[in-house]
């Protein structure tokens, strides 16, 4: 067991230095957040990776805090921040779910842009912060619709439970209503992609924040109500043969990952693609 936590840190450590290292070339080329890892589990339950088993659906125990096991601790969560205001403009845009995907926006709107994230991956923060405002007042208009694939293979290469549970909490969200806003403030409260932080009592202060009090959502997030759907998503991600996060396809053609990290370089994108 000991060689084995070794191995298991040292893999870590490896990796985590390696997000630094991409983070520091944002000025030039960015990859993003790779989900072809060696890793043995997918999912937090002994799940082969979807590159070995892509039929793997979800964790048997549903969302974790991460404590180990043995004598309980007390958690400590941190304070949440608020989404920025521009994600009010989306209240009213409503959100579906067919299959593995969660759409926002108009279902007969003449755009698409496909949008494949995991809740962990730094780069979709840069992605949600960046370029993606310029995706706010085109849905708030019904010019485009978001469908949105939210994988889960962090957890299987770093660790821990955060992107599974962040993914039940998203397709909770939905449920209640407040999926756009709920998206927005769970990557300004995304903590460092090496760290297990986003358990259920956090998720559940970041939806306060937005505006989500809801004692359904609340029940969904703890219990892992969505647990069968995080694999259906994840299971949707490999079947699109994506390969990383964030993975950005407008009108079927795949975005540069340097046009999408800035509100004015996407949203060049955006009018090339007609999208105003």
């Amino acid at each position: 067991m000991a060689v084995r936590a070794v191995r298991r840190t040292g893999l870590k450590a490896g990796r985590m230095a390696a997000s630094v290292a991409a983070v520091a070339l944002l000025g030039g080329a960015v990859v993003g957040c790779d989900s072809d890892d060696d890793g043995d589990d997918w999912m937090g339950a002994g799940k082969k990776s979807p590159s070995a088993s892509a039929s793997s659906s979800a964790p048997v125990d549903g969302p974790s805090d991460g404590a180990s096991s043995g004598a309980p601790s007390q958690e400590v969560v941190p304070e949440a921040k608020v989404p920025p205001v521009s994600v009010e403009r989306l209240a009213k845009v409503p959100a579906a779910v067919r299959g593995g995907v969660i759409t926002v926006g108009k279902p007969g709107a003449e755009h698409t842009v496909k949008v494949y994230e995991d809740a962990r991956c730094p780069f979709c923060k840069k992605f949600e912060e960046g370029g993606a405002q310029a995706l706010v007042e085109p849905l708030a208009d019904g010019d485009v619709k978001v469908e949105y694939t939210i994988a889960s293979f962090l957890d299987r290469n770093l660790g821990g439970n955060g992107s599974v549970n962040a993914a039940n909490a998203l397709r909770a969200a939905v449920e209640a209503g407040k999926f756009p806003q709920f998206h927005s403030a769970l990557f300004v409260n995304q903590p460092e992609e090496s760290e297990d932080a986003f358990t259920p009592a956090f998720l559940v202060k970041i939806a306060e924040k937005a505006g989500l009090r809801d004692a359904a959502f609340t029940k969904a997030v703890t219990n892992g109500t969505y647990k069968s759907w995080v694999g259906t998503a994840m299971k949707a991600f490999t079947d699109d043969g994506v390969t990383g996060t964030p993975t950005v396809v407008v009108d079927g053609e795949k975005v540069a990952s340097d046009a999408l990290y800035t509100e004015s370089g996407f949203g060049k994108v955006l009018k090339d693609a007609g999208i105003s």
